[in-house]
């Protein structure tokens, strides 16, 4: 499906670009919001920077009243061979040598003091959209595409970054030195700071025509580059999918699609920049004009000292050179709103799954899973699962079999609250399981997926995820235990080999033996193993079949356990020979238990179970 034909999943309202007027006001309060918790740790650092930069624009003012005074003062006291003329010219001068410094000096303090705390907000920034992902639930994320999340972290910041580093101090100083000039040109002569104070009539009409039309174009901008990220992450990620399937063509004639949206609506923020900025610079010089005919003609009347003409032209030139800086910030600024609306957005994200304020301890899990009157549902969405009640004792091997989209990973994200039920009671030896703490439910739960994912770094270090304070003698025996110590250490460097991006120096079946390790090493009170066994191949899932014995049957519980029968366990698999060592098979339909009995029960009755199991024999032979 092109790009083009619909949203994304997980497009939130910030990232649609005709927003209706209440929902824009709310999303810049928003914005406003994140601005303001990102200052509030660095506020006296703000106020010295606007400190600095008050100072350093008053100096630079001071420039042409300096010029003024020396010029109708000190200049005709000399002339008059005053004794202190020359004293005052000096002054003047020295004045004049004095301020320049200071003007200097001043600017590179508070650009020194701007990056620092720009860098400091960002820095908060940063890590707070990376904590507040990790913290959403899955269903954000299943919902909340990885293109947009990188987005989130890279160019929308790096959108931020150019505003906070420069942009907003380009502002600040731009519109104190404009203020403070204006107070130097109504100190020199009241009339033509008026006539300086006229040119803001065409300036605000100018500026309202750029802001209407440039805020939907970068908005524009900043969509269409998401989507841009997006495609190109998703073809990077999916390459061996693109290679089988021969989508190099189309996933280039889609991204070509995307890149001219994106050069088109850039062109379009340039014209109107293009448009913009000149015509700032036509209002400058067009005022310098009026204020140099309306000046001279004083001087040659006597109601207007020359050397107060020549500070006003130089004032008044003076008073519009921000503007470019200003115009330029107005480019950054609104791209970085919208990049800031954006991120506004992710982090108001609530996870839908939350621990407890007052969790229920629950130190040494045994393993009994009940279900009472369950229903779930995923968001607002139809019934998944109807009024389910289950019972699963301590230490019971559960095989749940059915068809794709029966609800078999249903049942197992809901019992390790990946998702909290809709409606009823899930209990973990009897205590509800959004009662109990991070911590002790991810000590006794732990899920063995069908991805296996694997994370940068060593071997060791991707099994020691089960147990981070294992000793590398545990590290090794868990491999042991399931088959995958002779493969890891047939490897260049053994257990110490970086698996690369990804796992990419394994197979999938290895990298699903090291899941299994993983979970071994872990030791849990309740393992689901979710089409864990479905990337092995035959003889692989016959080796780990002996080691899956020893981790549901509990011998690697150690003799200080309180636990007896072994593991619980919830296999969830379309292989019948994973389900084959099963205590007890649930067969699901439609989120309901059709079936619940022994496989060989379940076999005999000549039921759903029994229908499957002859089709996979068939499948065998």
């Amino acid at each position: 499906m092109s790009p083009h034909s619909a949203a994304p999943l997980g497009t939130s309202g910030e990232d649609r670009v005709d927003l209706s007027r209440a929902d824009s006001k709310a999303v810049r309060a928003r914005s406003v919001r994140l601005l303001g918790v990102l200052l509030k740790p660095v506020r006296r650092r703000f106020i010295l920077t606007v400190v600095l930069v008050v100072l350093s624009q008053a100096a630079k003012v001071s420039g042409p009243l300096l010029i003024a005074y020396g010029i109708d003062v000190a200049l005709p006291a000399l002339s008059a061979q005053n004794g202190a003329s020359a004293l005052q010219l000096f002054v003047t001068g020295g004045g004049y040598m004095l301020a320049a410094l200071a003007a200097s000096s001043l600017t590179a303090a508070y650009l020194t003091a701007t990056a620092r705390l720009s860098q400091a907000m960002l820095l908060d920034l940063r890590l707070q959209v990376f904590r507040h992902t990790q913290r959403l639930s899955l269903e954000f994320h299943e919902k909340y595409t990885s293109g947009r999340i990188i987005s989130r972290q890279t160019s929308d910041l790096e959108a931020l970054r150019e505003l906070l580093d420069s942009g907003v101090s380009d502002l600040a100083s731009g519109i104190i030195f404009m203020t403070l000039t204006a107070v130097s040109i109504f100190t020199l002569d009241a009339l033509t700071g008026l006539l300086v104070l006229a040119s803001a009539v065409p300036m605000y009409f100018l500026t309202r025509w750029y802001q209407r039309r440039s805020q939907a174009a970068y908005r524009s901008s900043r969509v269409v580059s998401a989507k841009l990220i997006v495609h190109f992450i998703e073809t990077m990620s999916g390459i061996k999918a693109v290679k089988a399937f021969r989508r190099e063509e189309a996933n280039a004639a889609t991204y070509d699609e995307l890149a001219e949206d994106y050069r088109r609506v850039t062109v379009r923020s340039i014209n109107l920049n293009g448009i913009f900025q000149p015509g700032l610079v036509l209002i400058g010089n067009v005022s310098v004009a009026v204020v140099l005919l309306a000046g001279g003609l004083r001087v040659l009347d006597g109601g207007l000292a020359v050397g107060a003409l020549l500070a006003l032209l130089l004032a008044t030139k003076r008073f519009f050179t921000p503007l470019s800086q200003m115009a330029m910030f107005y480019n950054s600024f609104q791209s970085a709103q919208a990049a800031l609306e954006k991120v506004s957005g992710l982090l108001e994200e609530v996870p839908t799954v939350r621990p407890p304020r007052n969790p229920v301890p629950l130190p040494a899990a045994h393993g009994e899973i009940v279900f009472k009157d369950v229903e779930f549902r995923y968001g607002n969405g139809p019934l998944i699962l109807p009024r389910l009640n289950l019972h699963i004792p301590a230490g019971q091997s559960v095989a749940v079999v059915g068809a794709t989209g029966a609800g078999k990973s249903t049942l197992a994200k809901l019992i390790g609250r990946f998702y909290d039920v809709s409606a009823g009671s899930l209990t973990l030896d009897g205590v509800e399981l959004s009662r109990l703490s991070t911590a002790d439910l991810r000590r006794a739960i732990v899920m063995v997926t069908q991805e296996a994912f694997l994370f940068s770094g060593t071997v060791a270090e991707n099994i020691a995820l089960g147990k981070p304070s294992a000793s590398r003698e545990e590290i090794e025996a868990a491999a042991q235990e399931v088959g995958a110590d002779v493969f890891i250490r047939a490897l260049p460097q053994g257990y110490d080999t970086d698996v690369n991006k990804r796992g990419g120096r394994v197979s999938a079946g290895q990298r699903q033996l090291i899941s299994f390790a993983r979970a071994f090493l872990a030791n849990p009170a309740v393992l689901i193993l979710d089409e864990a066994t479905s990337s092995l191949d035959i003889p692989s899932e016959r080796m780990v079949q002996d080691g899956l014995h020893r981790l549901l049957s509990g011998d690697s519980r150690g003799t200080d356990s309180s636990i007896s029968g072994g593991r619980t366990a919830l296999i969830i698999a379309h292989r019948l020979s994973t389900v084959a060592s099963a205590d007890r098979v649930l067969v699901v339909h439609d989120g309901e238990v059709v079936e619940d009995g022994s496989p060989a029960e379940l076999i005999a009755g000549g039921g759903r179970f029994a229908q499957l199991h002859g089709a996979w024999r068939n499948s065998l032979v």
